[in-house]
């Protein structure tokens, strides 16, 4: 349970229609599987212990105290478990009976939740055999020994950090204004649906949905267990379509299953989530009659993770998906660049074009910016501007790329006046140090801008959000532009964007030079070139980029502390990269996010066009003063 993780489970028995004391043990064998598991909390089906399509049975008392001595044999046989579980049961209470779902915890019933939601339509005529007990709120007298409250909106404190247990019954989730919502207004983090609902063409895709955004709409985690095999086929199929959802993401799911699905719930990243979102609203539960109950007390343990870790969080998971956002990136940079040189009256885009990756995908939006505006490719004016550290290969696709793109291109060779300037400041040329290298950066801006000035154009900006995390871009130099295109995209979505603009491309020749672009290792060029070849790659300088763009995704959109985040991306790379390596680039990442704030606080306009930004205009605002001493210490000892 540390780091906010709670491994649930989705339970879907083996039953007996009206056999409680089969189904009873049924269910006594999955809770113990599951505890075994690690498994802290789970969720079964509606009338579980009755079956759920039992029919008029319902009104016969055999079947009803049956139900009740069978969960009294559940609590008695996993009093030692340190698991809470919902199971699904009917409760005759005040002269009616209610489709209730009895949450247990070591032999103790917390409390019985009944449906509110009870359909009486199509195949289902639950209202013939069960009240709605939206409005019940009593206690039901002694029921398996004991004097559980019923009441259809109470929730479950529990002794884990931000972990609260809310309950909801099949029809509850499909209804207009469903009990969820409310149980999370109140605070409920995780939310479990008893469920019978049957299987019919196109529901599963209906249902999954419905799981999906009702965990998005309230933040939560959300379990949902179905009834399956040994329910009645006399008219419906029940499929065991069991679901676990967080915040809007399937993290699990099992159909014509029975048996357990489980994963892990992040609850510390749900309660950041609803701190972050100011709509998210709060309800006082003390006006509204009621209160939470009493903790579940869970025994402290480590959660294994079996939930999926996307070692690349910016990109899709779906490998048939992964082009899919590729052409919503493109045509949204080239929307906001096309408005900035519009309202600018822009007679050109000015780009440093380096025959790197950044200055590509620049490159590529600043065309098809042009091509929205009507105008023609030529207004793009592409700037070589080859120094000490430039080898043949980038200075040559640079040039090809902009002959592919049809753009403009002017080469202007600026080692000469970098030795003067260099002369002027008394730098020695054999002196490789930051100066060398800064002076190069700062002077390539320099002519961008006056460039600019003689063409009545807007320079166009190129550093990426990673190196604007890391710092990576010198002050005033390329960290300087009138417009910065790439400021949100991360450098494993812009090669995910270039290599989909080399695969869309009917043109060869700008598909071959695109894909030398994506061979090419990541440098700035700025020391001397070694045999003509890079002798600068920069992941051997601060690391490797898709290690930093995950620490930046999960610090920044979920802000998770730092050994949690050492946690996540162990289980991620596992195989690719050692904790000591992960370790090292990781503080690497803190020292240069906090030291560099400085940086990005100076940064140009640049459309957002991915979850995160780091604009010091609306997405990050932070001192440039502020010291990483808090979240460095927490690594320390950790090797």
């Amino acid at each position: 349970m540390h780091d906010g993780f709670i491994k649930v489970a989705a339970a879907t028995p083996k039953i007996r229609l009206a056999d409680p004391v089969y189904n009873a043990t049924q269910i006594v064998a999955l809770m113990k599987e599951a505890a075994e598991l690690g498994v802290k909390v789970m969720a079964f089906p509606e009338l579980c212990l009755t079956g759920y399509s039992c029919g008029d049975l319902f009104l016969q008392p055999a079947l009803i105290k049956g139900a009740e001595e069978a969960l009294g044999t559940v609590l008695a046989e996993t009093k030692e478990l340190d698991l809470a579980a919902a199971i699904g049961l009917p409760v005759h209470c005040n002269n009616k009976l209610y489709n209730c779902a009895a949450v247990i915890h070591k032999g103790i019933i917390l409390g019985l939740v009944p449906k509110t939601y009870i359909p009486n339509y199509g195949e289902f005529y639950e209202g013939r055999w069960f009240a709605p007990g939206g409005i019940v709120d009593n206690y039901v007298g002694e029921f398996c020994g004991q004097r559980p409250l019923m009441w259809a909106q109470q929730s479950f404190d529990c002794n884990v950090p931000n972990l609260v247990i809310g309950v909801e019954i099949c029809e509850d989730l499909w209804a207009t204004d469903p009990p969820s919502r409310r149980l999370a207004e109140e605070g409920a983090t995780l939310i479990l649906n008893l469920s019978a609902s049957n299987e019919v063409a196109g529901k599963a895709q209906r249902r999954r949905e419905l799981v999906k955004e009702q965990s998005a709409r309230c933040v939560c985690g959300y379990v949902m267990a179905n009834a399956g095999e040994g329910e009645s086929t006399a008219d419906l199929v029940f499929g065991g379509h069991n679901l676990i959802a967080e915040n809007g993401t399937v993290l699990a799911e099992d159909r014509f299953h029975t048996g357990l699905t489980i994963s892990e719930i992040d609850v510390d990243k749900l309660a950041y989530e609803r701190r972050r979102m100011n709509t998210f609203p709060v309800a006082d539960k003390t006006q509204r009659g009621g209160a939470s109950i009493d903790a579940v007390e869970f025994e402290p343990c480590e959660t294994s993770l079996t939930r999926p870790i996307a070692k690349n969080p910016f990109l899709p998971n779906d490998p048939a998906e992964k082009n899919s956002p590729c052409e919503e990136i493109l045509q949204l940079s080239a929307l906001g660049l096309k408005r900035r040189l519009s309202h600018a009256g822009a007679k050109t885009a000015v780009l440093g074009l380096s025959g790197g990756l950044d200055s590509t995908l620049a490159a590529l939006i600043c065309a098809r910016a042009l091509d929205l505006l009507g105008r023609k490719r030529t207004d793009l004016l592409c700037v070589t501007m080859p120094c000490f550290g430039t080898t043949e290969r980038t200075k040559s696709n640079a040039e090809v790329l902009a002959e592919r793109l049809g753009a403009t291109l002017r080469v202007v060779d600026i080692g000469a006046a970098v030795k003067q300037h260099f002369a002027d400041i008394g730098q020695d040329m054999d002196n490789h140090d930051v100066t060398f290298e800064n002076a190069q950066a700062r002077e390539r801006t320099q002519v961008l801008m006056d460039i600019a000035n003689q063409t009545g154009g807007l320079v166009v900006g190129t550093g990426d959000l990673s190196e604007l995390a890391l710092g990576w871009c010198t002050y005033n130099g390329d960290q300087m532009s009138m417009y910065c295109v790439n400021a949100s995209i991360p450098k494993t979505l812009v090669r995910l964007v270039t290599a989909y603009a080399a695969a869309a491309t009917e043109d060869e020749a700008l598909a071959a030079v695109l894909r030398d672009i994506l061979d090419t290792p990541v440098s700035p060029e700025l020391l001397p070139a070694k045999d003509g070849r890079i002798a600068q790659k920069t992941e051997d300088l601060v690391g490797p980029y898709e290690l930093h763009d995950f620490f930046l995704y999960h610090i920044l959109r979920w802000a998770e502390p730092p050994k949690k985040v050492l946690r996540l991306a162990e289980h991620a790379f596992a195989g690719e990269y050692d904790r000591e390596t992960i370790l090292k680039w990781l503080k690497t990442f803190y020292r240069r996010f906090f030291t560099q704030q400085f940086k990005r606080n100076a940064s140009p306009d640049g459309p957002k066009v991915c979850e995160i930004s780091l604009s010091p205009r609306g997405d990050w605002r932070m001192p440039s003063d502020a010291v990483s001493a808090l979240w460095l210490n927490e690594l320390e000892g950790l090797e």
